[in-house]
């Protein structure tokens, strides 16, 4: 897990008034090539797909959407359920980001730096930076996901939580077929 310092922009406004600070940490901007080809093929999955939850036979939809003047991509698990949850996908610096807006009400972050380039598609492992709204009664939280865009145009998703003693869990996977 990674930990980084950030500076709320009132905080950075103050300590730029006071100490005359001229920059604020921020990660800058990478190439266009690398950002292209980390989000490009996230941005690609817009639309609607869908799955079968092997254990119960129920099917499930999943949606991903561009925003932002298509700097982040929005991805929207079980539409309309009681445990709809959303994720958004963005680039911050070299750096490929998902923050799952959880149904238990916590929102890891979760980051990436390469996509890798496998015979099965192009798959990407973010790991946990960070996890905001953390309450004593969240008994775990999102702790990776890795996303594999299949080489045959599907999609596989594969959480895995943190319990409170630090431990993973066993994956949970989604399997999915664009609409």
């Amino acid at each position: 897990m990674r930990n980084l310092t950030t500076l709320t922009l009132t905080a950075c406004l103050t300590a730029a008034l006071i100490t005359g600070c001229e920059s604020t940490p921020t990660r800058t901007a990478v190439a266009a090539d690398h950002q292209a080809a980390m989000f490009g093929p996230v941005a690609a999955l817009a639309g609607e797909w869908t799955g079968t939850d092997p254990a119960s036979g129920e099917d499930y939809t999943i949606e991903f959407s561009p925003t932002a003047n298509n700097s982040a991509v929005r991805e929207i698990m079980f539409p309309g359920s009681p445990w709809e949850m959303t994720n958004l996908y963005h680039m911050d610096g070299d750096d490929l980001v998902i923050t799952h807006y959880c149904a238990a009400g916590n929102q890891p972050r979760m980051v990436t730096s390469k996509a890798k380039q496998t015979a099965e598609g192009t798959v990407y492992h973010f790991d946990l930076e960070s996890v905001s709204n953390l309450r004593p009664e969240h008994d775990h939280y999102m702790g990776n996901m890795t996303l594999i865009i299949l080489s045959d145009g599907s999609l596989r998703e594969e959480w895995r939580s943190y319990q409170r003693d630090g431990s993973l869990t066993e994956p949970t996977t989604f399997v999915m077929t664009r609409k």
